[in-house]
């Protein structure tokens, strides 16, 4: 007799099918562990609004979560009922989410930027001036390879990106050279595993499948490949995966702290810096919305109140000179 699968090994195939990414199955596979821990192990089929309602508040009263993790924790909830289980119950739909504080982003002046790229060497150097050159964000730019930038049309396309959405970017002029360089590493590191034959490197989705000749080929290669290779999480396999985003978060924040800037900065603020500096030199709102592959033009329009002009650019009448 053919075993059932258990839950949470069906909620790891249910997002594989969906193709999510890695990190979005780690935290859904977390919330619905701690979910049936909650409710002293209870299987989710037996319980209903009250448990879910019960679980979501003691996360803000007592866990005093924000509002960002209590909504991911309803996130991985919904989707175990609406896809896993397949049940459609009512009350999910009546659920409502915490509503987040709409926050001015933190972003660098121009110099500030350059700066903490200055403080910054070899590989970090090169990530921090595509994020920041491209508005890439750190995972981004991380899983970049060879076939995703285009030389001589000076783009980069980024393949499912935040909600699974490919968009094109511009590539940096200055960024020439040092990616020629890093081309010439992972050229490197390339030919040794054709050499040794080895498994090389990790494909999205089905394409390994489809394709198995694709992982040696150059165009697949990782710009930013891991110092050595490692285990799939999906099939065991050993091979070459993307660098970690915490070398390059690690190498940013002490490079901020060099450069002497006190704000709450990060990897992301080199993207809400991209933006921001788009529209002070006069860029169209649609044209950095669509480099930004931001679905509602109402998302960019953030980056509008953080200039110096003010939301709708307007003057002061205090700096307005006197007509007479």
């Amino acid at each position: 007799m053919e075993q059932t699968p258990r839950l949470l090994d069906q909620v790891r195939h249910t997002i594989r099918l969906r193709h999510y990414s890695f990190s979005t199955e780690r935290t859904y596979v977390d919330w619905v562990r701690r979910f049936i821990l909650a409710n002293d192990k209870r299987h989710p089929r037996e319980m209903g609004a009250a448990e879910a309602e019960a679980f979501l508040t003691d996360l803000a009263v007592r866990g005093n979560v924000s509002a960002s993790t209590q909504n991911q924790a309803l996130s991985a909830l919904l989707f175990l009922y609406r896809h896993v289980l397949e049940i459609k119950l009512e009350w999910m739909d009546n659920v409502v989410r915490v509503r987040r504080e709409r926050k001015i982003p933190v972003v660098f002046t121009q110099r500030g930027a350059r700066t903490v790229i200055a403080h910054l060497q070899g590989k970090y150097w090169l990530m921090a001036s595509l994020m920041y050159g491209a508005g890439l964000r750190v995972m981004e730019c991380l899983r970049l390879r060879i076939k995703d930038i285009d030389s001589n049309y000076r783009q980069i396309t980024v393949h499912d990106g935040k909600g699974n959405k490919d968009r094109r970017t511009l590539l940096p002029d200055c960024v020439t050279e040092r990616l020629e360089e890093q081309l010439i590493c992972v050229r490197t590191i390339y030919q040794k595993d054709i050499d040794g034959n080895c498994c090389g490197v990790s494909l999205p989705h089905a394409l390994a499948r489809k394709y198995p000749k694709a992982r040696h080929e150059w165009g697949w290669q990782y710009i930013f490949p891991a110092s050595r290779r490692s285990a799939s999480p999906y099939t065991g396999e050993i091979e070459w995966h993307h660098a970690d985003q915490k070398g390059i978060q690690r190498a940013v924040k002490g490079a901020i702290r060099l450069a002497g800037i006190k704000k709450h900065a990060s990897c992301h603020t080199f993207r809400h810096s991209f933006a921001t500096h788009l529209l002070e030199s006069g860029y169209d709102i649609r044209t950095v919305q669509e480099l930004l592959g931001h679905s509602n033009v109402k998302t960019t329009m953030i980056y509008t109140h953080v200039l110096n002009r003010g939301g709708q650019a307007v003057r002061s009448p205090m700096d307005k000179e006197l007509a007479e």
